[in-house]
C-alpha cells in the first residue's frame, strides 16, 4: 500500500509539474464530455415511451418493446442486408484500392508528377456529398448523362441507372472509391515513408526486383497500418453514411438503397417515433461495438497488432 501510494504521489507531482501541458488537452476532454459523453443520458428513450410533454424521465418505462418491435418489421430482413451487403462491397472495393494506389505511388520517382497525381487524387475528397450525388446523377441522366449518350455511340440503349435497383449498389461503391482513393492512401503513404532504406538496399544487394521488394519490404512494413484501418472499419460495417444513401434514394431503388440509417431518420424525424429510432440506432452501435470487440481480439490473437 505505502509503494503504491507513493506511486500516485510521483504522477499527481509530474502532473503538477507539468499542468500548461495538460492545459492543451482541456478542450478536447471538454469537447467529449459535452457532444460524446453526456447525450449517452439519452440513451434510455430507446427503453420508453418518449413523450415531449413527459420528457425523458417522466416517460413511461417500456423496457424492450421498441427493440422487439423492430425485430418483428417485414422489411427488418431487408434492412439489414441491404446494410450489410452494401458495407461489405464497399469494404472489399474501397478497402484494399488505396493501399495499391499508395504502393504504387511510392515508386514514382518524379516528384512533380507525384505530386500532381496526389492533388488531383486528393481533390474530390473535399466535394461536399450533396454536389456530388448532384454529379452522379448528371452524368447517368437518361436523357443527358454522358455516361448514357456514350453508350448509345457504342451502339448500346439508354438506361436510367439510378432508377435500376441492381445498380445502386455498384453506382455508390464506384463513386466512393472516386472520392475517396487518394485520400484514403495519404495514411499509407506516410507509413511507407517510416520504412528504412536500409531495407531496400539490402533488398537491391540481394537481387529483389522492384516488385519483391514492394511485396517483402513495402507491404510488410505498412501491414500494422493496414490491419488497425481494416479493424475500424469493421467496426463500422452497419454505420454507412446515411447522407450519400439517403440523396441518391428514390421510389424506384428502394428495394436495394432502403439501410439502417435511412430508415432510423425517416421513423425518427420523419414520423417523429423518437423512441422506436432510438432503440433502432442504439441495436446499430451495439452491433457495430461487438464486431469491433471480436475483429480486435482475432487481430490480436493472429498478427500481435490491436487497438488495445
Amino acid at each position: 500500500m505505502v509503494i503504491e501510494w507513493n506511486g500516485h504521489k510521483r504522477r499527481l507531482r509530474k502532473i503538477v509539474r507539468g499542468w500548461q501541458l495538460y492545459t492543451f488537452l482541456l478542450p478536447a476532454l471538454i469537447y467529449y464530455i459535452v457532444f460524446h459523453y453526456a447525450p449517452m443520458y439519452g440513451i434510455q428513450i430507446a427503453f420508453r415511451d418518449y413523450t415531449a410533454r413527459g420528457g425523458i424521465m417522466g416517460s413511461k418505462w417500456v423496457g424492450f418493446k421498441h427493440f422487439f418491435q423492430f425485430f418483428a418489421l417485414p422489411q427488418f430482413g431487408i434492412l439489414m442486408k441491404n446494410t450489410i451487403l452494401l458495407s461489405l462491397m464497399a469494404l472489399a472495393i474501397g478497402f484494399p484500392l488505396p493501399i495499391v494506389f499508395a504502393l504504387m505511388l511510392n515508386e514514382v520517382q518524379k516528384v512533380r508528377f507525384r505530386k500532381v497525381v496526389q492533388n488531383l487524387t486528393y481533390a474530390p475528397h473535399f466535394i461536399s456529398t450533396v454536389v456530388l450525388v448532384g454529379m452522379v446523377t448528371a452524368f447517368l441522366s437518361p436523357s443527358s448523362g454522358i455516361i448514357n449518350k456514350l453508350m448509345v455511340n457504342l451502339g448500346g440503349e439508354k438506361r436510367d441507372y439510378m432508377a435500376r435497383a441492381e445498380y445502386f449498389r455498384w453506382i455508390y461503391c464506384i463513386s466512393g472509391i472516386w472520392q475517396n482513393l487518394g485520400w484514403g492512401s495519404i495514411l499509407y503513404l506516410s507509413a511507407l515513408s517510416g520504412i528504412a532504406m536500409e531495407l531496400h538496399e539490402a533488398a537491391q544487394i540481394d537481387g529483389a526486383t522492384r516488385l519483391q521488394r514492394i511485396w517483402h519490404v513495402n507491404l510488410p512494413g505498412i501491414m500494422p497500418t493496414i490491419i488497425i484501418t481494416l479493424i475500424l472499419n469493421v467496426g463500422n460495417i452497419l454505420n454507412i453514411g446515411f447522407e450519400k444513401v439517403y440523396l441518391m434514394q428514390n421510389s424506384l431503388n428502394l428495394e436495394s438503397s432502403e439501410i439502417i440509417s435511412t430508415y432510423v431518420y425517416k421513423m425518427g424525424l420523419q414520423k417523429a417515433q423518437f423512441s422506436f429510432s432510438s432503440a433502432v440506432g442504439l441495436f446499430n452501435a451495439v452491433i457495430n461495438f461487438s464486431l469491433l470487440t471480436l475483429v480486435n481480439s482475432l487481430s490480436k490473437r493472429l498478427t500481435e497488432t490491436s487497438l488495445w
